[in-house]
């Protein structure tokens, strides 16, 4: 018979996985590491950064949510139009946003979204690189969005296209 692997607290999860990368997330006593980024993935990253600066919000890139002990995830883009007083955000924020990777299993980005639901994030979405979809969670879920922030999707993926002249396809 099978035993199930003890549960981490906290403090062992910091100690083992919080230096680790790719990154890993602390899900109520485990630890889940996050799909390797690519190129494609950090790019948009980047130009989402970029976009919601000069839309007026202060935005970062994977930043550990200290919100719930349990849940700590880290989310590929956070953004605030407030100033944040600490390390580590423990109040929801305005915008999350989620890059969907290859190994993303979609049910764990589902229960991410509503996870962020329940803490109270205004905006949640998900980028969906490959076929250049973006989904706005609304009320349990995802719905194809038209704006992202009200930031215009051609906006995104034409500054995308701009940068990506030499990467690999």
């Amino acid at each position: 018979m099978a035993t199930a692997a003890a549960k981490l607290t906290v403090a062992e999860f910091e100690s083992q996985y919080g230096q680790e990368k790719p990154y890993y997330e602390y899900w109520h006593g485990e630890a889940v590491q996050k799909s390797v980024p690519t190129i494609l993935h950090a790019l948009i990253q980047r130009v989402l950064l970029i976009l919601l600066t000069e839309a007026g919000y202060e935005a970062f890139p994977e930043a550990k949510l200290k919100i719930d002990p349990d849940f700590q995830p880290i989310p590929d883009v956070i953004a605030t139009r407030d100033r944040l007083a600490t390390r580590f955000p423990t109040k929801p924020l305005e915008i999350v946003i989620e890059i969907l990777s290859d190994e993303d299993p979609m049910a764990r980005l589902l229960k991410k979204c509503g996870v962020y639901q329940e803490w109270g994030f205004e905006q949640i979405y998900i980028v969906d690189p490959v076929n250049r979809h973006i989904l706005r969670w609304r009320g349990e879920r995802l719905e194809r969005a038209h704006t992202l922030a009200g930031i215009a999707l051609e906006a995104i993926w034409s500054s995308v296209d701009r940068s990506q002249g030499g990467l690999p396809q």
